[in-house]
């Protein structure tokens, strides 16, 4: 199964660079590093990231990620997948950039 993480670009850099990150400020702050899955993936771009730009979306496998991977409860009651661990670039099976058209971020047909 696919999970999505939307990074800033210094974010993705950093990735890039360190091959390991704990994730957004957002992310440490709660210990975990937030993901969405493909239904999930445009509610959290319109709550979270509104209007910003210079955006990146990653593809991870899941179920790749083992045990470290928990689906809890959040917004709406919906489950969300949560890494307990630091995500590492190996985890990223492609990212590209999430563009804004019209104000809204244009995922990639038959994400969403």
């Amino acid at each position: 199964m696919k999970i999505y993480k939307i990074f800033r670009a210094d974010e993705w850099a950093q990735l890039r660079r360190d091959k390991v990150t704990t994730g957004a400020p957002i992310d440490v702050a709660d210990g975990y590093v937030h993901f969405s899955t493909a239904a999930q993936a445009q509610e959290t771009a319109d709550k979270h990231f509104a209007g910003v730009e210079g955006l990146y979306l990653l593809g991870c496998d899941a179920n790749a990620m083992g045990s470290a991977l928990k689906w809890e409860i959040s917004r709406g009651g919906a489950e969300f997948p949560h890494l307990y661990r630091e995500l590492r670039l190996e985890d990223v099976e492609w990212a590209q950039p999430l563009e804004l058209v019209d104000g809204k971020h244009a995922f990639p047909a038959g994400l969403v």
